[in-house]
């Protein structure tokens, strides 16, 4: 990887789309600029895999556009996904010599990606970034803990509903200050319906009856096998609880 890479606007860090809500976001211009010269944007497409599980950690990466997801394989040599990566959401664990999960897009993504040699280096000259990346590490080990509560008590309905929910919420672009007002949403989906199912533990004939479902009670409507309107928020909402 070309981390001088010359044809990149000298100020992308100041220009970045997500920046406000990223690990950067207390940075300061001088800061901001020293870490512009150690990374670089890069586009990868839906399929591609960025990082690889049990691999030497090599990259770290922030995420600017678009969805991918976090797996591990099983011993059986099944994928399982472990979560997703939206805009804004970091990638790699800094000061760790090995990848714990891969990394692939599940649509056409920009990154913002690092030597994870450099970022580690960064990080501990610069105290603001590193207690940034223990929030960061915190509250990925509070969604974990509802993910555990999403996968361990609530039935087939709730699954999906807050599944739908969090995308919603999570796909908001960073500039709208997305706040539910109880209206609709369109959504465009970043997961098949196999891999919803995979990912919530369910099948996938059970994840299509609760769509189903959902569209017949007006909740959501349905415009393709991932094109999804939220008509009923609060309604959605309530079907979580």
């Amino acid at each position: 990887m070309d981390t001088q890479d010359s044809s990149r606007p000298v100020n992308f860090c100041q220009a970045c789309a997500v920046r406000n809500r990223a690990i950067c976001a207390d940075l300061d211009k001088d800061e901001i600029g020293l870490l512009n010269s150690i990374g670089r944007r890069r586009r990868i497409e839906a399929g591609e895999q960025l990082l690889w599980e049990g691999d030497d950690a090599v990259l770290v990466a922030n995420v600017i556009e678009g969805v991918l997801k976090l797996f591990s394989e099983t011993a059986g040599g099944k994928e399982q996904i472990l979560g997703l990566a939206y805009p804004s959401d970091f990638l790699g664990r800094p000061f760790k010599e090995t990848n714990s999960y891969g990394v692939e897009a599940l649509v056409p993504a920009e990154i913002c990606v690092f030597y994870r040699a450099d970022f580690d280096r960064f990080a501990r000259e610069h105290p603001k970034l590193e207690h940034r990346l223990l929030e960061r590490t915190l509250s990925e080990l509070d969604r974990t803990r509802r993910w555990m509560l999403l996968l361990g008590r609530m039935n087939a309905e709730q699954k999906l509903a807050s599944f739908l929910l969090e995308t919603a919420e999570r796909l908001a672009p960073a500039s709208c200050g997305f706040v539910p007002d109880g209206g609709s949403r369109r959504i465009e989906l970043p997961l098949s319906r196999q891999q919803i199912a995979d990912v919530l533990g369910l099948t996938i004939e059970t994840v299509s009856r609760q769509f189903t479902r959902m569209k017949k009670d007006g909740l959501i409507d349905i415009a393709g096998r991932r094109d999804v309107t939220i008509l009923d928020w609060d309604a959605l909402n309530a079907r979580t609880q």
